[in-house]
């Protein structure tokens, strides 16, 4: 087929605000040429263009979301209006999804503004490293940094999270909030998330996936896959995998305690409220003066929602443990 209309009508709650929301997305002959785009991006130039994005957008972000730069928690899929509790609640579900209780040293790979360095920082009294491909992402934590008192228990700095510069089995928690969907390579960097865990170390992976395929599937349906190619082409995202393929990924490496689960209802009412911020005064001002990628982004918002409705897009989380060295 050469030709697909998807329209979503959704009413969206968020800040106690009401909105309505009609999306009408047209494409004609559109797939060949949003997969050809993605196609012709190298690592480099994917790595480049997260970075733009996120130097260009994080500041809009922080002054709408706050320090925190993803979804937030709905437990059962309850709306509640506090979306920036419900986001530190994201960050308390996952370590307790991990059983996690006590933090020395951990890594925050992709760390936004290092909104989960500080909390955990602060919650364990761990010291925590933290790497972003944005120069100002990194600048900006490493002043909120400062600004808390934690200066000295929480370093951001520009890196590749797929080649990080720290020494093998460095990190009892290694943490992953939300980044693993820009990762173009996912073995070489669930290898690189294990190589730097400690003997005895956890991993916590929370990330965008798509659905796993049935019994019988070779790939995702090509409507699916439409919805999926045009948020990559925003977002600058490699091609995606499902929790499925995180675990076996992770069991092929090695790690012991591989759990896996499907937060896709939890953050449900996510998206309908950035949207519904996005269309307030201040957000239709802030988007259009942060510059072209961050409207490109926010375009593809309600795509993201439409991708949670068709159930093609999973919110997984993934948590392993690094065997001790005499296991």
């Amino acid at each position: 087929p050469e030709t697909v209309t998807v329209i979503m009508s959704a009413r969206t709650f968020a800040h106690g605000r009401c909105a309505r929301l009609r999306l009408s997305v047209t494409a004609k002959g559109s797939t060949r040429r949003v997969r050809a785009r993605a196609a012709e991006r190298s690592i480099d130039e994917l790595k480049a263009g997260i970075g733009d994005f996120y130097d260009e957008s994080s500041e809009l972000w922080e002054s709408m979301w706050g320090e925190h730069m993803h979804h937030g928690y709905y437990p059962n899929g309850t709306l509640r209006l506090d979306h920036q509790q419900a986001q530190v609640d994201m960050i308390e579900e996952a370590l307790r999804f991990a059983d996690v209780s006590s933090v020395s040293r951990g890594v925050d790979v992709g760390c936004g503004i290092g909104g989960s360095s500080r909390y955990i920082a602060k919650k364990y009294g761990a010291t925590m490293d933290a790497v972003t491909l944005s120069p100002r992402q990194a600048a900006r934590g490493n002043e909120l940094n400062a600004s808390a008192g934690l200066g000295d228990k929480v370093s951001l700095q520009v890196a590749d999270a797929m080649n990080m510069p720290f020494d093998s089995g460095s990190y009892d928690l290694v943490w992953s909030m939300e980044s693993g969907e820009h990762m173009p390579t996912k073995p070489q960097f669930v290898n690189e998330l294990c190589r730097v865990t400690a003997p005895g170390g956890r991993v916590i992976v929370v990330t965008w996936c798509h659905r796993d395929l049935a019994p019988g599937e070779t790939s995702l349906s090509w409507d699916e896959q439409l919805i999926l190619d045009r948020i990559c082409d925003a977002y600058y995202l490699p091609k995606w995998c499902s929790v499925a393929d995180y675990k076996d990924l992770f069991e092929k490496e090695g790690m012991e305690d591989v759990r896996t689960t499907d937060w896709s209802d939890e953050v449900s009412w996510f998206w309908l409220a950035v949207i519904a911020t996005a269309l307030t005064p201040q957000g239709l001002t802030g988007v259009l003066r942060a510059g072209p990628k961050t409207l490109q982004g926010a375009l593809v918002m309600p795509l993201m929602q439409l991708g949670y409705r068709r159930g093609v897009i999973k919110f997984g989380v993934i948590t392993a443990r690094k065997p001790n060295a005499a296991d």
